[in-house]
């Protein structure tokens, strides 16, 4: 193998680096779409559960509405829930109090009318004032008359105002590539809802498909922030493979620590109301789904530092351009790991205060369903993103500066010259 001399040429080993690593991405982009066209969810109907049914079983219906009165007094009218004009039917009795509100329904087929809402003060239950927005369930009981209840808070102007905002201030800073990172994000929420939930409804096995839409959540959303380069494509390989392994670690860790995901009571009602769910597969997805933005955060990080060390000087070797990235790298893991604990138990916070007030014996505590899975969560997370550090930075070091590919300089050349 012959080599350059003086100011000659590297040798030509780059562009085999480069051919491998953009073909093992072409194969495994092939791969995922094959396995998304395999995993692709039946047109089952899925009956809708019953705390989602109408009297006749179909989809319970919200309508929007405005509280216009609210006082406190005597419940049991007639009125509550029903559709009036005018004024609410006194109760017949005055057993006990509770909030009344009278809401202006606002959309539907009784838009234009009013109906009567009668909360007992309690925990949980919502504090109506007068001009509150809200949602009204809208059902049919079995002799067929229409009733209203109170479904939630109206938020979709503030929601969309500070959605507004969240994507000003990334375009306004980031420029092109903050626009290009929104449409990342626009598709990832459409592989969730348009594949990874219907497949997952399906029955399918939780593992593969949570890959599969990870995949293509990485490919969509790396080039699409970063741009088509070596340096995105260092850091995509790098990405899936840290999937990978956060995949095979949630499954040995769950099935190690007999985690059931029931203390969660969302986990309980997919359970009781969507039998053929595996709760455990369904963990299982959201922990992949769950690392792939930390994981993401740092492999572009590492592959930008690598690149730029070895385009700063020139005349690195790799093993001098791989110390450097690897440094930023033990930052970075330091900081990321704080980031992924603390928002884990930012998350589990309610839960802490609960448990602070048990009386129960820290340990049984943490060995406990609902703790063990935030610890189970932050570990696997932890492990997968120390990891992804060192791998993708040899990929992207090998990419960056291709072996033999450093300039050597002789001594006339004005470059440096040996210490004696």
């Amino acid at each position: 193998m012959s080599h350059g001399h003086g100011h000659g040429g590297p040798i030509q080993i780059g562009p085999t680096a480069s051919r491998v690593v953009i073909g093992l991405l072409v194969v495994i982009g092939m791969i995922v779409v094959a396995a998304a066209i395999a995993l692709w969810p039946d047109k089952n109907t899925i009956p809708v559960p019953l705390p989602f049914q109408n009297a006749d079983g179909s989809s319970v219906e919200t309508e929007a509405g405005t509280v216009t009165m609210q006082d406190l007094g005597d419940c049991g009218s007639s009125s509550a829930g029903r559709v009036f004009v005018g004024a609410p039917q006194p109760p017949p009795t005055s057993a006990y109090q509770c909030q009344r509100s009278i809401v202006d329904i606002e959309s539907g087929p009784n838009a234009g009318t009013k109906t009567l809402l009668e909360v007992i003060p309690g925990a949980g239950q919502p504090d109506l004032r007068v001009g509150d927005h809200i949602r009204l369930v809208r059902q049919t009981d079995p002799n067929g008359n229409t009733q209203h209840s109170f479904e939630d808070y109206s938020r979709g102007l503030p929601l969309a105002l500070i959605a507004l905002a969240f994507a000003v201030v990334i375009i306004a800073v980031a420029r092109w590539r903050g626009l290009r990172a929104l449409v990342g994000l626009v598709i990832a929420f459409g592989v969730v809802v348009g594949f990874l939930l219907p497949a997952l409804l399906d029955g399918k096995p939780a593992i593969p498909v949570a890959l599969v839409a990870g995949a293509v959540i990485l490919y969509a959303v790396l080039y699409l922030a970063h741009g088509v380069s070596l340096k995105t494509s260092s850091a995509l390989l790098g990405t899936l493979a840290a999937m990978v392994l956060a995949a095979v670690l949630s499954y040995l860790c769950i099935e190690l620590t007999h985690l059931t995901g029931l203390s969660e009571e969302q986990n309980t009602n997919v359970q009781t109301y969507i039998e053929h769910i595996d709760i455990t597969g369904l963990l299982l997805a959201g922990f992949i789904i769950g690392s792939l933005g930390v994981l993401n955060d740092v492999t572009i990080t590492q592959a930008s530092s690598a690149f730029e060390l070895a385009e700063l000087d020139k005349h690195a070797p790799r093993r001098k351009v791989f110390s450097g990235a690897m440094r930023v790298g033990r930052d970075h893991i330091a900081s990321t790991v704080y980031t992924l604990v603390l928002a884990y138990a930012g998350g589990a916070l309610p839960l802490l205060l609960l448990f602070s007030v048990s009386g129960r014996p820290l340990q049984d505590v943490l060995v406990g369903d609902a703790v063990a899975i935030e610890i189970v969560r932050s570990a696997v997370g932890g492990i997968a993103l120390a990891l992804s550090v060192p791998l993708t930075t040899a990929i992207a070091v090998i990419l960056a500066r291709p072996p033999g590919s450093a300039v050597k300089t002789g001594p006339t050349s004005g470059g440096r010259h040996s210490k004696r």
